[in-house]
């Protein structure tokens, strides 16, 4: 009996029996079910860089362009926490994943393509907010992905640009601009490079984060495992350009990142040679080992394949098979010789099958009249006895 069946018994007794004591019978006590909560921590992490996006989209409406830039960097650190926060005090949930990744839309996806185009994409007309409609969408394409494919991709490497240093691209070009005062609308003149180059930027890192090309995560680097001391050095370096010039140190930080996945794509398709059949073909003609040149088995005889056993070709299909039979087709000669070589190696195979069947049946012959011959002298032996 469920709590509601329970009260509907109990309001059914005090209809009936009213004057009398029924109500205060003894029903069992079912337990109430457990309410679900969400953990405070990570989730309130996670609403700090949903408010980071918020409040740069709001700058942007504003004209504060800068430090709409620098919500979407603060933006990065939020998001950076909340999931290493969630793994250390064991308190991930399924409501915190999707979360996560609302927040990460509306910061790394609507923020950034709404500051690009007020900032700059507006001034190039219809092609500056498709831009950012690209960007936008290929950011939620990429978000999409990303949830369905975990636990299946190499968690070494993420699969296109990830959401945060896509917005790190364009947040950066942008305070970079500023900080450097290159504005797209000046007191003189419109400066159109600046508006082509945010439109670049905007379509090049809407593109990347939805292609296939890896780009390293980090996720293999153990904190606990002894590092080099030039990276300590390295590290020291790069806070104190980071303090003293911040706009180029993010925005060089977030370039390099995005062009290391194409070298990194680059360098996997030059170490692969793809599989060519047409070139580990091999002629007969042109064979250095054919059937002369063989070197003899222990009998002083030449060995030969025997090509019987080996199974029907069948024809290739698909886009190589016109260009097969072109290649099989140019030389008439070619086949002929071809031919005579297969006839030749049949031939030999054949006679050599022939001397092996002759040997084996002679010695099963001599088997045979062994056996005879040791059969009638047994037969005698007993006839000797008897």
């Amino acid at each position: 009996m469920t709590p509601s069946a329970r009260q509907c018994v109990r309001i059914e007794l005090q209809d009936l029996y009213a004057d009398t004591a029924v109500i205060d019978m003894d029903l069992p006590n079912f337990p109430r079910p457990p309410r679900r909560g969400i953990y405070l921590l990570p989730n309130l992490l996670t609403t700090a860089a949903l408010f980071c996006g918020y409040l740069a989209i709001i700058k942007a409406m504003t004209g504060y362009f800068e430090y709409a830039a620098i919500a979407i960097f603060a933006g990065m650190v939020f998001d950076g926490l909340d999931g290493r926060v969630a793994r250390r005090t064991e308190t991930q949930t399924e409501f915190g994943a999707q979360y996560d990744s609302l927040s990460d839309m509306v910061c790394f996806g609507v923020a950034p393509s709404l500051v690009a185009y007020v900032w700059a994409l507006q001034h190039l007309g219809k092609g500056g907010w498709i831009a950012a409609f690209i960007y936008c969408a290929c950011a939620a394409l990429r978000l999409a992905r990303f949830n369905t494919n975990i636990g299946i991709v190499d968690k070494r490497y993420f699969q296109g640009l990830p959401s945060p240093a896509a917005a790190g691209l364009v947040a950066g070009l942008v305070w970079f601009a500023i900080s450097n005062k290159i504005e797209p609308v000046s007191a003189l003149d419109n400066n159109t490079f600046i508006c082509w180059a945010a439109f670049i930027v905007t379509l090049f890192a809407g593109i990347m984060m939805v292609s296939n090309i890896p780009f390293f995560s980090g996720k293999n680097i153990n904190p606990r495992k002894g590092e080099p001391f030039l990276w300590l050095i390295a590290l020291v370096i790069a806070f104190c350009l980071g303090a003293i010039y911040p706009p180029e140190v993010f925005f060089s930080l977030f370039l390099l990142y995005a062009f290391s996945g194409i070298v990194l794509w680059l360098c996997r398709r030059r170490g692969q040679k793809p599989a060519n059949p047409e070139e580990d073909r091999v002629d007969p003609a042109e064979d250095d080992t054919t059937d002369e040149t063989r070197a003899p088995d222990d009998s002083g005889e030449v060995e030969t394949p025997d090509f019987s056993i080996l199974p029907p070709t069948k024809p290739a299909r698909g886009r190589r098979l016109g260009r097969r039979k072109s290649v099989t087709a140019e030389d008439p000669e070619e086949t002929q010789i071809n031919e005579d070589a297969a006839e030749k190696a049949a031939e030999k195979a054949a006679g050599k099958a022939a001397e092996k069947a002759a040997e084996i049946a002679a010695e099963l012959a001599a088997d045979i009249a062994a056996e005879d011959s040791d059969t009638d002298t047994s037969s005698d032996n007993r006839k000797s006895r008897k």
